[in-house]
Parts: C-alpha cells; sequence; structure tokens
C-alpha cells in the first residue's frame, strides 16, 4: 500500500490549497467570528466545486486532501460533520445538503408500524444541519433536523458549531431506518476529525516558523536559536507521524482493508497527541503575542484542540489501540 501522493493527487491539494487560500482566508474566519458573517457561501462554493460529491469511501484519499486543507484554514462551514459524519452514517449521497450525526445517546422503541427515538447527545453541527443520521441499538435512522430540538453550545473554538440536540419521542417510519455498518461510518468520523487536526496543527507551524524567522532577541532571529529550533523539529515531527498515520487510514478505508478502523483509531490518537505537542510549544515560541486576540495562530490551536476532544480523546484511543493488541497476541 504506497503512502505517497500519485500526481493527480498532488495536483488535487494544489488545487483545493488554492481555492481554500483564496476563499477562506483569516479575515472571512474573523469576520464569522467579530461580526457573525454567514458562510454560505463557501459552502456554497464547495457545493458547486463538487466536494460535497466525494462520499464514495474509493474516494477517501482526497477527501482526506481537502479535509486537511480546511483544517488550516478553520473552516467555517458544516462540511466536516456533512462529509465524515453524516454522510457514512447515513449511508447516503445528498451533496448539496448539510447533515449531522448521532452516534450515540439516543434509544429506539417500537411504536406501532415506525419507532419513537429519545435522547439527547451534543453535536457537531446539529445546530444548523437540514438532516441528521441517528445511530441506536435498532439501527440507523435518518430524519429531517427539524423533528428535534437544537441548541448551540458556547465552546472555545469560537467558529465551530456544536449543539445539544434532544430528541423527545420523535416518530419515524420503518422507512427512514437505513442499513448502514456504524463501525465503519464512526472510523471515517474518527479519520476526518484527524484530517482536521493535522491541517491545524500544520497551520500553527506554518505561523511559528515564519515568527521566529523574523523576531530577534539579542540582535539575532529566535529562530537560530538551538531550543527554538529544537521545539519546531518536534513540531515538525508530530505533524508529519500523525499525517502518516491520518492518511494510512484513509487509504484502508479506500481499500474496504478490515484494518480500516483501527487505523483511524490510530490516527485519531496520533492527531490528539500532535496537538497537545503543537499546543504547547507553539503558545511558547510565539510567547506573549501567541495569546493576543490579533494573532491567527489561536483560530489554529483551538480548531485542533476541539477536534482532539470530538469523539473522544487521544488517551481514549490509546486504550483502544491497547486492548486490540493485546487481543491479537493473547
Amino acid at each position: 500500500m504506497l503512502l505517497e501522493f500519485d500526481s493527480d493527487q498532488r495536483f488535487w491539494q494544489q488545487t483545493v490549497r488554492e481555492a481554500v487560500g483564496r476563499h477562506c482566508p483569516p479575515a472571512l474566519v474573523r469576520d464569522v467570528v467579530d461580526r457573525g458573517a454567514d458562510p454560505g457561501a463557501l459552502w456554497k462554493l464547495y457545493v458547486e466545486q463538487g466536494w460535497t460529491a466525494l462520499t464514495d469511501p474509493a474516494d477517501a484519499v482526497e477527501l482526506t486532501i481537502v479535509l486537511e486543507e480546511l483544517g488550516r484554514a478553520t473552516d467555517p462551514t458544516p462540511y466536516l460533520a456533512t462529509m465524515t459524519q453524516y454522510a457514512p452514517l447515513a449511508g447516503a449521497a445528498e451533496p448539496a445538503v448539510a447533515g449531522a450525526a448521532l452516534f450515540d445517546g439516543v434509544a429506539a422503541h417500537r411504536d406501532g408500524a415506525g419507532w419513537r427515538l429519545d435522547g439527547t447527545a451534543q453535536v457537531l453541527d446539529g445546530d444548523r444541519a437540514e438532516r441528521l443520521a441517528v445511530a441506536t441499538g435498532a439501527g440507523v435512522f435518518v430524519l429531517p433536523a427539524a423533528a428535534v430540538s437544537a441548541r448551540r453550545i458556547a465552546v472555545f473554538d469560537p467558529v465551530l458549531h456544536v449543539a445539544q440536540v434532544t430528541l423527545d419521542g420523535v416518530r419515524v417510519a420503518e422507512s427512514d431506518r437505513v442499513a448502514t455498518d456504524v463501525a465503519r461510518a464512526k472510523a471515517a468520523a474518527l479519520t476526518g476529525l484527524a484530517a482536521t487536526g493535522v491541517g491545524a496543527c500544520a497551520r500553527v507551524l506554518e505561523l511559528v516558523v515564519a515568527h521566529v524567522r523574523e523576531r530577534k532577541q539579542f540582535g539575532a532571529p529566535i529562530g537560530s536559536f538551538q531550543a527554538v529550533q529544537h521545539k519546531a523539529a518536534d513540531m515538525h515531527i508530530a505533524v508529519q507521524r500523525a499525517r502518516a498515520l491520518t492518511y494510512w487510514a484513509a487509504l484502508t478505508a479506500s481499500a474496504a482493508d478490515p484494518r480500516a478502523p483501527l487505523a483511524a483509531v490510530m490516527a485519531k490518537a496520533a492527531a490528539g497527541e500532535c496537538q497537545a505537542l503543537v499546543f504547547r510549544n507553539g503558545l511558547q515560541l510565539f510567547g506573549a503575542m501567541g495569546f493576543t486576540w490579533e494573532n491567527d495562530v489561536q483560530f489554529a490551536l483551538k480548531r485542533a484542540k476541539a477536534v482532539d476532544l470530538l469523539l473522544g480523546g487521544a488517551d481514549e484511543h490509546r486504550a483502544t489501540i491497547a486492548r486490540e493488541y493485546r487481543a491479537a497476541v493473547v
């Protein structure tokens, strides 16, 4: 299984990076946060460019490339939740529909010829989704977002939408139930979060390197000091490790490899460990400037931290890896 991009993938990466850089600059992210700007035009662009059509597992690597670039840009649209959580769980391609997914917290009970859903969960983009995919012990149900109650929750990433979604006796028909491999859908969600985290961490590293080349102490750029170089090198290694595992997870998904669920867990754990080191070193190398609102590094740091916490942090996924290893060797 090759871990190098081919020429088409390199061209795709360049195309996506240029488009994101042009249409989702830091100024747009600040407008969304400071002035409540609507990112709807950006979402429409993704739809028109065909980025929301990458729902086939065979396109997993291409989708991961997009997600990494959107992580670098702190994308303010519902692309992450729609493409890596809703679409895999719903098992259907709806290119122009924003969606969200509930992987746990909801119970299904028989209600005549249909079902009744009850439960509460914190859901990425649950407040602005048009459709919801809900995983229960009785299967996965797809329903309109208008059928539930959703309230956005304030989180430390000011661009990210997280909502408390409540289903109180929501009635659905048997025809709303879909046959989906929930384990593989969750693996896709974990890989998507890992790719987003890798992109955010890469952005932090990019900003740090630019800063230490310009910032001077004792008449020399601080990037010339060995201690600074070591911290930057550690950040680079952590990003590269997490990126390699993330694309390996994407490759296993595209090849329908049975290792895909474990690969996704490994990618999510590596991305979480990466953000912890990048967050610590990135802030330290920026000094007091790293804590200011005017510094763009804050958005990438917050996005990296947020996606680590969604669907379980690094410690939880490392424990899963350990259990899988023990089960294999016993």
